[in-house]
């Protein structure tokens, strides 16, 4: 089974991402063929708009394909994680920058490297099942793939929340926070789809208005806490309130080194305000997370030996400068990622 299905149809590119058994996680090579495509559709007449969908019922895409970065980190490899970030943020500019529409159809879980495929493009579709998270520090990453820039330019200081939690949000909150775009129940997917297959005009989208957004209710206490420039003084800041009670029991599991170096990461997201800023901030940790954070650690607690104990490092704020600092020559270069 090809882990994607590729096929023109009409007047539309289509695009499914085909590892049901996985939750559709994503590979390097299924990276690299989406990003092909991608390049040989943006000058096809015969394609008018991309679709993206993930096949099964549970997810879209549920995040990078993990495992094989362990295995190289274990045998002290440092260069499969690099190119594969490198490879990776190429191509989420590329879905950024994109000159044709892209849909994308969000459904179950849509996180990590799922949101750098969805949410990215220029219409993005969710429904009640969507469960959407950008939860790289419970394994002790920062928000990548793009993603400190969506987290950057959510209202109020709801991003730093969310990257600094890897709390879930549901299709009205993925809205509200800038994540997605438009409410379609689930069982009127299949028509949508076919309107935009056979018309190729993305305005056969109906979207409907969600419920209230949990998020939405909560900014006075978010703005309250989460406005810290560190993350001691946002732990200082975490009253007793339900929603704030909520977000300490979430941090308490995931690593400092992690949250302390998102902050930083988010704010310039803030200033600059570009995809190519974005990602190559956050190519600063991840190019360095194999050796000197807590990523491989993470890893084995949450899917090597499934413990759920993860023994984080002790961090300073030395050590978050490190992970953050400009990397000179290996800075991520996205050459042809502007279109």
């Amino acid at each position: 089974m090809t882990d994607l299905i590729i096929r023109k149809t009409g007047p539309a590119g289509y695009i499914t991402l085909n590892r049901p058994q996985a939750l559709n996680a994503l590979t390097y090579d299924m990276c690299l063929e989406i990003e092909g495509t991608l390049d040989a559709w943006r000058n096809d007449n015969d394609v008018n708009l991309i679709l993206i969908d993930g096949a099964g019922e549970r997810a879209f895409c549920s995040g990078g394909d993990i495992a094989d970065m362990y295995k190289s980190g274990q045998t002290g490899d440092l260069s499969y994680g690099r190119n594969f970030w490198r490879d990776e943020y190429r191509l989420n500019a590329k879905i950024a920058n994109y000159p044709k529409p892209i849909v994308t159809f969000l459904h179950g879980f849509t996180m990590g490297g799922g949101v750098g495929v969805g949410c990215h493009a220029s219409h993005r579709i969710v429904c009640e099942t969507s469960q959407i998270a950008m939860p790289e520090v419970t394994i002790g990453l920062i928000p990548d793939v793009g993603g400190s820039l969506l987290l950057a330019n959510a209202p109020g200081f709801t991003g730093t929340y969310l990257g600094l939690t890897g709390d879930r949000m549901d299709a009205s909150d993925a809205i509200f926070a800038g994540f997605a775009d438009h409410f379609v129940p689930k069982d009127q997917w299949d028509n949508v789809k076919s309107t935009l297959l056979s018309s190729g005009d993305t305005s056969a989208i109906n979207s409907l208005s969600p419920p209230p957004a949990r998020l939405a209710d909560w900014q006075t206490d978010i703005g309250a806490a989460f406005a810290g420039a560190t993350l001691g003084a946002i732990y200082a800041n975490l009253s007793d309130t339900p929603p704030l009670a909520h977000a300490r029991k979430l941090m308490d599991r995931n690593s400092p080194l992690a949250m302390g170096a998102a902050i930083p990461i988010i704010d310039a997201a803030r200033n600059t305000g570009t995809i190519e800023a974005a990602l190559e901030m956050e190519y600063r940790f991840t190019y360095r997370a194999v050796a000197d954070s807590d990523f491989i650690e993470g890893i084995r607690a949450a899917i090597i030996d499934r413990d759920r104990t993860p023994k984080w490092r002790d961090t300073t704020a030395g050590d978050i400068l490190k992970m953050t600092a400009p990397l000179g020559a290996a800075t991520l270069d996205l050459s042809g990622a502007k279109l």
